[in-house]
């Protein structure tokens, strides 16, 4: 038992030097490199939040033959928890989504060129993300995980970019080996049960749950790196552009477009009964007294939002790919079908404009969008100006085509000329997040950032 103590108290020291080493280099981690209690565990080096769990042979072991290999796991699982990588939802492909992580924070580490992590790995590990950041434009997670679902396996017909590329499975697995350095078991809740059923954590009062006070935690951190790096860049007049990626990917804000696309509900009267209001004693009272003459009759009406006049935008210019559109559609509309939210007839324009006006198609009806989509042909591929389709719409209001006219949403990539005037309805242009550094949108407008996940949908 005093041999495992002393062993454990020696891993601490290990921890506590590799810790010391990256401050020394990188003092914009400061807050990222403590945690606030560590566990010994039968595993490597893990961490899921706060609490960093490590194997204290591991730890030796590894040190023993290479000083650099621990400095660099530890900084390795610390961009985990500053990049979010732990907090994903539980439906990942967790394979894909474990090697994305890794080769997400391998590569920052690899551009950091540090010394004190330098391995020779190295080489090899830039080799591979060299080929992939040619697919993808950014090494992050999320757009490593989007190119490698598809293109693992048999090559697809579908439209993600990188869905012409195959990736065999064998290279998945070398690639797994490669750049692995911890473990990931923990980001799973499933996982931390089997270690407890185990009982292999020796120390710690609590689980290192992914909660929202530890995810809460570590956003304020990612926020406090991304702030210090660019201070320093502006001082020093660099920067590593991989670590900014991830870190402006993990800070930029984020929408729940469902939750968003509500806001442009518009309140009607709808033919349907309201169980709040309506008083069932009193009704079954009259039934029993006087037959068929209830004392109340049911209240039919109910004050409800729903969607009526409303304005899709679509840039078809050509830096905007024609299948993106039609996901984004195919998304608002499945979106505006699970939460209920049409209206017994509505007023949708949806407008496809490059720098010019290309249709205008008008849905009355679920019927009419499902015909829409099946149909749909875009139109344009010219430049980008969305002006004209505000100019549209203020004609279509002086012609009395909306009643009640609360929103437009413009699907675009940005790269086009603002309209300066702010026009009589709410406004909102939605991006899909390809590099992180969306235009700015004037000031009367919404800018909603999306991912490329956020408008996967069948066509």
């Amino acid at each position: 038992m005093a041999d495992r103590d002393r062993i454990t108290e020696l891993a601490h020291d290990v921890l506590d030097i590799a810790r010391n080493r990256l401050l020394v280099n990188l003092r914009y981690l400061d807050t990222a490199l403590t945690f606030q209690d560590r566990a010994v565990y039968d595993g490597t080096i893990a961490s899921a939040g706060h609490v960093l769990y490590f194997d204290p042979v591991y730890i030796l072991r590894s040190y023993s033959r290479s000083k650099e290999m621990i400095i660099r796991a530890y900084l390795h699982t610390v961009l985990h928890c500053v990049f979010h990588h732990p907090f994903t939802g539980r439906n990942v492909d967790r394979d894909l989504w474990d090697l994305s992580c890794d080769i997400a924070a391998e590569s920052v580490i690899n551009e950091l060129g540090l010394v004190c992590t330098d391995t020779d790995l190295k080489t090899r590990q830039e080799y591979i993300t060299r080929k992939i950041r040619r697919m993808t434009g950014f090494l992050t997670a999320e757009k490593i995980y989007a190119f490698l679902r598809s293109s693992v396996g048999a090559p697809k017909s579908g439209t993600e970019k990188g869905s012409d590329i195959t990736v065999s499975e064998k290279a998945i697995n070398e690639w797994k080996e490669l750049f692995l350095a911890d473990d990931h078991s923990l980001w799973y809740k499933e996982d931390i049960s089997e270690l407890q059923d185990l009982q292999s954590i020796e120390v710690l009062s609590v689980m290192d749950m992914p909660d929202a006070s530890v995810i809460s935690d570590w956003k304020e951190i990612a926020e406090h790196v991304q702030m210090e790096i660019e201070m320093y860049a502006k001082v020093r007049g660099r920067e590593s552009s991989a670590m900014i990626q991830n870190l402006r990917s993990v800070n930029r804000e984020k929408y729940d477009y469902s939750a968003f696309l509500r806001q442009f509900a518009v309140s009607h009267e709808d033919l349907k009964v309201s169980d709040d209001e309506f008083d069932y004693i009193y009704y079954t009272y009259g039934l029993s007294m006087y037959g068929r003459m209830p004392l109340i009759e049911p209240l039919e009406y109910r004050d409800s939002r729903r969607i009526h006049d409303f304005v899709i935008a679509v840039d078809t210019s050509g830096s905007v790919a024609g299948e993106q559109v039609q996901r984004f559609i195919r998304k608002t509309y499945n979106i505006l079908k699970e939460h209920d939210s049409f209206a017994s007839s509505v007023n949708i324009h949806i407008i496809q404009c490059d720098a010019d006006i290309q249709s205008d198609t008008v849905i009355s009806s679920a019927d009419d969008i499902d015909r829409y989509l099946q149909d749909m042909k875009i139109q344009g591929l010219g430049g980008t100006d969305f002006r004209p389709v505000f100019r549209y719409v203020g004609d279509l209001i002086a012609q009395g085509a909306f009643s009640d006219l609360r929103g437009l949403i413009y699907f675009t990539d940005g790269l086009g000329t603002f309209p300066e005037k702010m026009p009589e309805y709410r406004t909102a242009f939605i991006f899909v997040d390809e590099g992180y550094s969306t235009p700015e949108v004037p000031k009367w407008a919404m800018k909603v950032v999306l991912r490329e996940e956020d408008i996967q949908e069948e066509l």
